[in-house]
C-alpha cells in the first residue's frame, strides 16, 4: 500500500470527480467528496505513519481545521463567482471548449500550476510575501489537513497567479470546480504523514516526500521544491531536491528563528502586519544533512 496510496488517492478521486461532473451531476458533489477524502488520508496516516509523533496533536487541530474551513469556503465564492468575473474581466475565448474534460482540466492544471509554483518562489525572495508565507510554514508537525493552512490573503495571492491566466482564456466554471478539488486533493498528498513510496514517479508528481524538505526550518534549506502539483517545474527553477536517504526527524520542521511563531488562529492571521523586535538564533543545520550535501545562507 506505500507505493499505491499516493497515485491511487490521486487518480481515484479526481477520476471520481471527472466522472460525476461528465455525467451532469450537480458541482456540489466536489465540497461533498472533500470529508470522504479527508478521513481516508487520517485513516492512513495512521496505518502507515512516516513520523508517529507527527499523528498526535500539537495544539493545532481547532487550528488548522479553521484555517482548511476558511479557505476552502473562500475557494467556493471563488468558483461561483466565475459567471460575474466573466462579465468585466476581458478575457480571449481561447479555451478548448470541445476537448475531453480530462484533457482540458489537465491544461487547467499546467497553467495554474505554473503561476501557483512562482508566487510560493516569490513568496521565499520577498521578505512582503513571505511574512505572509511563514503562516503555512509554521507548522511543526506535516499532516494531511495543514495542507489547507495558509493565511488567507496568500492564498488569494497564490490563487491569482493560478487563476488569473485561465480566467483570461475563457476556463468554464466546472473545469475551475474541478481544479479547485484536484488542489485540495494533492495538499492532503503533499503534506500527507503516510510513508509513501513514490519512487520514478518523483519526476512528475510533487508529492510528500519531496515536499516534506520544502518546510525544512534551516535558514533557507527548505528554499527548495516549490511545486503544487509537477516536480519539473522545479528542475525548470534549479530548485529540485530529494534526499531519499535522510529521514526527517519529528523537530525538523517549522521556522528556525522563529520558535515563537503564534499558534492561534486568530494571532496568526495578524502576525504578518506585526513588528517583531526579537531576533532567535537560526536553528543548526544537523551534520546528517550537512553531509547530504544541503546547504544554507
Amino acid at each position: 500500500m506505500r507505493y499505491v496510496y499516493a497515485p491511487a488517492f490521486f487518480l481515484g478521486f479526481i477520476g471520481l470527480a471527472l466522472y460525476l461532473v461528465g455525467e451532469g451531476v450537480s458541482l456540489l458533489c466536489l465540497p461533498a467528496l472533500l470529508p470522504l477524502a479527508i478521513l481516508l488520508a487520517f485513516l492512513a496516516e495512521r496505518l502507515w505513519p512516516y513520523r508517529a509523533g507527527w499523528n498526535e496533536s500539537h495544539g493545532d487541530g481547532v487550528r488548522d481545521f479553521t484555517h482548511a474551513l476558511v479557505n476552502e469556503s473562500l475557494n467556493a465564492l471563488g468558483i461561483a463567482a466565475i459567471p460575474l468575473m466573466a462579465l468585466w474581466l476581458p478575457h480571449f475565448d481561447l479555451w478548448p471548449m470541445d476537448w475531453p474534460l480530462a484533457l482540458q482540466l489537465l491544461v487547467a492544471l499546467l497553467i495554474a500550476d505554473f503561476g501557483i509554483t512562482l508566487v510560493h518562489y516569490a513568496s521565499h525572495r520577498s521578505p512582503l510575501l513571505w511574512r505572509l508565507h511563514a503562516v503555512h510554514h509554521s507548522v511543526t508537525r506535516l499532516y494531511g489537513f495543514n495542507g489547507l493552512m495558509k493565511h488567507p490573503l496568500h492564498q488569494m495571492l497564490e490563487a491569482l497567479g493560478g487563476t488569473l491566466p485561465l480566467l483570461l482564456l475563457g476556463i468554464p466554471a466546472e473545469v475551475a470546480a474541478l481544479l479547485a478539488f484536484a488542489i485540495a486533493i494533492q495538499l492532503l498528498l503533499q503534506h500527507s504523514n503516510v510513508d509513501m513510496r513514490i519512487g520514478a514517479l518523483r519526476h512528475i508528481f510533487a508529492w510528500a516526500p519531496l515536499h516534506r524538505l520544502h518546510h525544512l526550518k534551516y535558514g533557507t534549506a527548505g528554499d527548495v521544491n516549490f511545486a503544487l502539483f509537477f516536480s519539473f517545474w522545479d528542475r525548470l527553477l534549479g530548485t529540485a531536491l530529494h534526499l531519499p536517504d535522510y529521514a526527517l526527524a519529528e523537530d525538523d520542521l517549522g521556522i528556525g528563528d522563529r520558535p515563537d511563531y503564534p499558534v492561534e488562529y486568530l494571532a496568526q492571521l495578524a502576525e504578518p502586519f506585526r513588528r517583531v523586535d526579537v531576533a532567535h538564533p537560526p536553528a543548526p543545520l544537523p551534520a546528517e544533512l550537512r553531509r547530504a550535501g544541503v546547504n544554507v545562507r
